[in-house]
């Protein structure tokens, strides 16, 4: 397993003390340094999101030696519950925050604002000794990850629901493994949103409990750490996670092409930023703008996250650049919700 910025200790409170008191005050990489800043910032949420905040709260906490910031990443939802109860400050997020989610942070009188900050691609990944499937389609998806695949304790075993459902088929009788992101992940129900899993089991007349949700019996992790270390210690495993974590394994994994109807596509940041992947997607931070009015600290880390120095660290976290006018579009929403 190769260690990279996306797998180090989720808490950074320390790293970034350490980090600030030893640049005391640099402005390199855009930190965005204000004179007399002080206090700490507490950002949860997308393991997905938090290598993008991680690298941005590091640069800031190092142009302002006064300020600790924590960023962690139990999981889009489980972020949302701590937001929502006013624990945090920023929830990171690899998918909009859905209505019951909204309506938590309403009942609590929590107010936020939601910015759309990069493009990421789920990406399938199996082991690179695995020469079973290179492109799924998605009814490959739905036979192998979705609800009526529970049980399936062999690729085999997916081929008569894959056909039915218009997929490729065709699997060997060779062990099929899952390690993937739980429940509690952003990155669950996109991909089951995406690969438009929901839709299909609908229409099959699945029991309405089980339509947006994946088979239970496999191995699931918030931790995509986990998750790349079961596609590398099982020859025929099966998973997804973001691009980046995939990307930076290099050829530790195998990236699965997928097929929505317009032929196989690899992920890839070019199929990524003009949608061709169909797995694509954005990703988010909601900041609460009651603490950022009260928090000049606050306020400052987020104009420094949507400065150009702050959205570089979105490539530098090896996900793919908003377009400029999205970007406009995102400091506009934040102008907009701190305005007087």
């Amino acid at each position: 397993m190769r260690f990279t910025d996306h797998t180090r200790p989720a808490i950074v409170v320390l790293a970034l003390s350490v980090l600030g008191a030893a640049c005391g005050g640099s402005t390199e990489a855009g930190g965005g340094a204000s004179a007399g800043l002080s206090g700490t910032i507490a950002i949860s949420g997308s393991s997905t999101v938090q290598p993008i905040t991680q690298l941005v709260a590091e640069r800031f906490a190092g142009a302002n030696p006064d300020v600790q910031i924590s960023v962690d990443g139990p999981g889009t939802g489980d972020g949302f519950v701590l937001f929502c109860e006013g624990t945090t400050d920023v929830s990171d997020a690899s998918r909009p925050m859905k209505e019951e989610e909204a309506a938590a942070c309403a009942d609590a009188g929590v107010d936020y604002v939601e910015l759309e900050i990069g493009l990421d691609g789920i990406t399938v990944l199996t082991n690179p000794a695995n020469d079973v499937a290179s492109c799924l389609t998605t009814g490959d998806l739905y036979a192998l990850f979705g609800p009526e695949s529970r049980g399936f304790g062999s690729w085999s075993d997916a081929n008569a629901l894959a056909e039915a459902v218009g997929g490729t088929g065709g699997f060997p009788d060779e062990p099929l493994g899952i390690v993937a992101p739980g429940e509690e992940s952003g990155t669950y129900d996109a991909f089951i949103d995406l690969a438009g899993i929901e839709d299909v089991a609908m229409a099959r007349g699945v029991s309405e409990d089980l339509t947006g949700s994946l088979r239970p019996d496999y191995q699931s992790s918030a931790n995509d750490t986990v998750i790349i270390q079961g596609i590398e210690g099982s020859p025929t495993e099966l998973g997804f996670v973001g691009f980046a974590y995939a990307d930076l394994q290099g050829d530790g994994v195998k990236k699965l092409e997928i097929d929505a109807g317009q032929g196989c596509v690899p992920p890839s940041a070019a199929s990524i930023s003009d949608g061709t992947y169909p797995l694509s997607r954005s990703l988010y931070v909601y900041v609460n703008t009651a603490k950022a009015a009260e928090s000049e600290t606050l306020a400052a880390f987020v104009d420094h996250l949507l400065s150009e120095g702050g959205m570089a660290a979105v490539t530098d976290a090896d996900y793919v650049a908003l377009p400029e006018e999205r970007i406009e579009a995102a400091r506009a929403a934040w102008e907009g919700a701190t305005a007087g």
